[in-house]
């Protein structure tokens, strides 16, 4: 018997992405279920137009907000996307014939990134595999805010090889805006756990990050943008340890 699927999206401010997001599920979405933290813009009258389950909710962090969203989902059987997201048809097609033989507990993508107008093939950023497809009565969302991840307590997980398309960063100023959001988000998160960073993390991790991304992970065959994301990415780790030594010190 084939599974209903609810497709389940948070959402603030994303008017430049979510109709992208929404059409690429509208064959296998049983329900798109969005949960809104009041966004400001067109988002709630775009979600609305592709007629959506609509729900208003405060934000208290990414893995709170993913998890809250789920008990408001009609279906236990879950696609998680990001509003950035969006599938290619190919995996449309995988993801039919899994609702027909829902065989596994939970299914691994590929998650192919857009930076800047240019797909990311290396860099750490390929194939950055992805749990998004899951029964929701068999795990939770974890991790350590901003960066959370769906953990099934099984192991009966597949991998799909086909991708979800992000589409990240429009501009250089974008990405940095977003660095210095989420390494605030991720300094704060440190310090709640009781996490200490010193001189050493602030000088040596960054370097550490940029040769492992542009050197190893193969980041100088994206090109410029490849020598960009890894300055940024050090850049970012930079300051996540500098903010968490700044907060130690104020206590």
């Amino acid at each position: 018997m084939q599974v209903k699927l609810s497709v389940v999206i948070i959402t603030y401010n994303e008017e430049v992405n979510i109709e992208r997001c929404l059409i690429s599920v509208k064959d296998i979405a049983d329900e798109i279920l969005i949960v809104d933290s009041f966004s400001t813009d067109k988002t709630k009258e775009i979600c609305l137009n592709h007629k959506t389950s609509f729900i208003e909710h405060g934000f208290e962090g990414h893995i709170e907000q993913k998890n809250w969203a789920i008990t408001r989902a009609k279906y236990p059987h879950i696609l998680s996307l990001d509003a950035d997201e969006a599938l290619t048809p190919e995996l449309v097609k995988e993801i039919q014939k899994i609702k027909e033989n829902w065989t596994h507990d939970g299914y691994v993508f590929n998650r192919l990134t857009n930076y800047c107008g240019k797909w990311i093939k290396h860099s750490g950023w390929y194939p950055d595999k992805k749990l998004r497809l899951w029964d929701s009565r068999l795990g939770e969302w974890k991790g350590e805010n901003p960066h959370d991840r769906y953990e099934l307590r099984t192991n009966n997980i597949k991998h799909i090889n086909k991708d979800i398309l992000h589409y990240s960063y429009y501009s250089i100023a974008d990405h940095l805006a977003q660095v210095n959001y989420f390494t605030d988000i991720a300094a704060e998160a440190a310090i709640k756990k009781g996490k200490k960073a010193s001189l050493f993390n602030v000088v040596f991790n960054p370097l550490v990050k940029f040769y492992r991304d542009y050197i190893f992970k193969l980041g100088i065959l994206d090109g410029y943008y490849g020598l960009v994301i890894a300055l940024i990415s050090s850049h970012a780790t930079f300051l996540k340890y500098a903010k968490i030594k700044q907060l130690q010190e104020e206590k």
